[in-house]
């Protein structure tokens, strides 16, 4: 079935709770192309279960790293194995066993692989209960090096296709993450950027915008001041069209958002800093809501708030065209979602902008 990562995400916490009430012991797979956020889903549930994240990359290793090395016992006549260290036994603390591009792994891994996913065991070694098992990998059709699954192995497995979608992955991976403003405005306005790897496969291009490299992006916005040394740098990561486009907004919001000097600014200074343009106005968001902390809360509070007003308050016939009530709306629910987190939930609720704001809704009937 296909799933967003946020998706995915829920899906195996899903089974990581029924596994731990001891109702299902199951392992799963998820499929996807390269970049989708695969590894950082499983990342994430490991961090939220307090669990060790044991990563193994099939396809750096051989099936003698998962058995152990042999040595003989010589008072039991016998061949025994050491156990490898990559395969977690600790059966007081939960573990997640993350079995990396599995359809890229060699042919011959695969036996060695199943009793891991079926067993739960390798030779005399045996996974505890309380280890989680997760592989991930590319398909054929992603543009991959990948071999098709065979039954026996796909019949061990509950299969998730994982694609990328644009809301989730603003919602639930580039806020909560802090990645650059622009590069979460950016995508905001143009979703059908956030993953290009189809298209690329097809037209046969190398370079593909993937979650993964909007995530170097933003990196690289925050890391390399130079405009041209960075311009180079973001083309070669998803691609010189895209870049130039990316480019014009990134100088445009560059130009026109500050949110620090609005922060610093009276009411009257601050209407003048708005920016008049939709990729400026979500940049503003994107940025009020990275910036949010107990010192400022009153003032990110009111620079949201006068965003619903600028038609009246600025003369530019543009902030008349745009949908500012809903820029407010969908500004004020991520900003809420920090706040709460940061247990801010009461300077909202005893703030006059935010009660008016509310109020407001309700009269509209939207609350």
């Amino acid at each position: 079935m296909i799933v967003s990562a946020g998706e995915a995400l829920d899906v195996l916490r899903a089974g990581w709770e029924a596994q731990r009430a001891g109702h299902m012991l199951a392992s799963y797979m998820m499929h996807g192309r390269p970049g989708v956020g695969k590894t950082q889903v499983v990342e994430q549930l490991a961090a939220e279960i307090g669990a060790r994240l044991f990563d193994l990359r099939l396809t750096t290793i051989e099936p003698q790293d998962l058995r152990g090395l042999p040595y003989y016992d010589h008072e039991a006549q016998k061949t025994k194995w050491y156990r490898p260290e990559d395969l977690p036994d600790d059966v007081d603390h939960p573990s997640i066993l993350f079995l990396d591009e599995l359809t890229a792994a060699s042919p011959m891994l695969q036996p060695t692989v199943y009793g891991l996913l079926q067993e739960r065991r390798v030779g005399r070694h045996k996974l505890p209960e309380n280890v989680f098992i997760v592989a991930a990998g590319n398909t054929v059709e992603d543009g991959a090096i990948a071999y098709q699954m065979n039954t026996a192995l796909s019949d061990r497995l509950i299969h998730l296709h994982v694609q990328a979608a644009a809301a989730d992955w603003l919602d639930n991976y580039a806020v909560p993450r802090g990645l650059h403003p622009t590069v979460v405005a950016f995508i905001k306005t143009r979703p059908d950027l956030l993953d290009t790897t189809e298209r690329t496969v097809a037209e046969g291009q190398l370079i593909a915008t993937t979650p993964r490299s909007w995530e170097r992006v933003s990196q690289i916005l925050k890391a390399v001041p130079d405009r041209r040394i960075r311009n180079v740098l973001v083309a070669g990561t998803v691609g010189e069209a895209v870049a130039a486009e990316f480019a014009m907004i990134a100088d445009d919001i560059s130009a026109t958002v500050q949110v620090q000097d609005m922060l610093e600014a009276d009411r009257k200074a601050r209407i003048s800093l708005y920016p008049a343009s939709m990729h400026g106005l979500n940049a503003l968001i994107y940025g009020l809501i990275g910036i949010l902390e107990s010192r400022n809360v009153n003032g990110v509070i009111d620079i949201m708030a006068d965003i619903r007003h600028l038609g009246r308050l600025r003369e530019e016939e543009a902030f008349k065209r745009m949908p500012l009530s809903e820029l407010c709306t969908y500004g004020f629910e991520g900003l809420i979602r920090k706040g709460l987190d940061l247990g801010l939930g009461e300077r909202f609720l005893g703030h006059d902008a935010y009660r008016a704001y509310a109020a407001e809704r309700k009269e509209a009937g939207l609350a």
